[in-house]
């Protein structure tokens, strides 16, 4: 089977190179969510539209959805913007692409919502959720690696909750944390302290640590998911032994979503290149795009930006310092130099229309350029 090509594509304008990654932007869980929104608005034009929450981490999107009508009930943290008792059985509401928890769907319930009609739910979200559930059938522990306060993070654990045992580790440091607690080296009060608030009511970490497997917030680096496994499994070998592993570790690689690994090996192979600096486009609280940061940061000068308006001239970009979620303005990001080579890529959550845009602001900062048809042609 011939193996998927990650190299990178080259739009060579003269001046300026543009070094994108082979895959960007909009997956199908994305797209699917979209398409379903506006459906929704178009089949119902007297009626009160509700999404849960943001319908993806991109400002773009969200914003056209709110100018056409549409009620956000929470922000991304589940604080209320809309009382529940304002949501009817005669509405719409629609569950977002990261999903929702339990207890929002017996809420709705009791209401007479429908929430299936118009539920976005990535199938590869659900996919961890139907792992999730065969692991606590079969009495294993299901350790979620995501971030806590994360919506779909927040419904993967309430469907996984009631399941199984569950606890949610943040990074590989949390990870070796809860490792000390499987072999017994630190004190099962330390537990509940460290762990406070992600763990599932009655966890009890002398119990329900003997038998574990781990899936993911969709939208985390693979391979940091991949790490986090590989240790739990090195862990569980040396408590129980080699024979005894597939009693104690659940295999669960084949919840780690294609999209999620295609976009980051894409940008992998971005780091194998000569760039003079890279855009990465994306909604400031889009956890996916964070990460392909977090990547091309290894490299490269890297600006993460929302939009083609953050670059206000050749030498002034907006962006954000992920790290520390701040707004922070870069001057003479350009160099004086020729030809400059860009790196670009875009979240799952990004539309293509902003790349372009991106990519024609940063163009006319250049004298000189061949013309678009030119270059596309070349590639083609």
């Amino acid at each position: 089977m011939r193996k998927q090509d990650f190299s990178p594509s080259i739009l060579d304008f003269g001046p300026v190179r543009f070094i994108l990654a082979r895959h960007f932007g909009f997956c199908y869980g994305v797209e699917n969510a979209i398409e379903i929104s506006y459906r929704a608005l178009e089949e119902n034009p007297t009626k009160k539209v509700f999404l849960l929450s943001q319908m993806i981490h991109n400002q773009e999107v969200n914003s056209d959805l709110l100018d056409r009508g549409i009620k956000f009930i929470m922000d991304t943290d589940g604080t209320p913007f809309i009382p529940w008792h304002d949501v009817s059985k005669d509405d719409v509401v629609i569950i977002p692409a990261f999903g929702t928890t339990l207890e929002i769907e017996r809420l709705l319930h009791e209401k007479g919502v429908d929430v299936q009609k118009y539920n976005t739910t990535c199938p590869f979200v659900e996919k961890v959720w139907n792992r999730s559930e065969k692991l606590g059938k079969d009495d294993f522990t299901i350790i979620i690696h995501g971030k806590v306060r994360h919506e779909e993070t927040r419904a993967t654990f309430s469907h996984s909750a009631e399941n199984g045992p569950s606890v949610i580790v943040r990074d590989m440091e949390d990870a070796i944390q809860l490792g000390n607690y499987i072999l017994g080296s630190k004190p099962r009060s330390d537990f509940f302290e460290e762990f406070v608030g992600k763990f599932s009511e009655g966890f009890n970490p002398d119990v329900h640590l003997k038998k574990i497997g781990v899936v993911n917030q969709t939208t985390m680096l693979a391979t940091e998911t991949q790490a986090i496994a590989d240790f739990f499994h090195q862990l569980m070998m040396k408590k129980y032994g080699a024979q005894s592993i597939k009693e104690h570790f659940a295999d669960t690689k084949d919840t780690l979503c294609y999209a999620t690994n295609d976009n980051q090996d894409a940008t992998y192979e971005l780091l194998k290149t000569n760039a003079d600096f890279a855009i990465v486009v994306g909604g400031y609280n889009s956890s996916n795009t964070s990460h392909i940061v977090e990547l091309c940061e290894r490299n490269f000068p890297t600006y993460f930006i929302n939009s083609e308006h953050e670059i206000n001239s050749r030498k002034e970009i907006h962006h954000l310092n992920y790290h520390t979620k701040e707004k922070i303005i870069t001057h003479t990001f350009i160099p004086e130099k020729k030809p400059v080579n860009i790196v670009l890529t875009s979240g799952a959550s990004c539309p293509d229309t902003v790349v372009d845009r991106v990519m024609l602001r940063l163009m006319g900062y250049f004298e000189g350029v061949r013309a678009m048809e030119e270059v596309l042609q070349k590639i083609v």
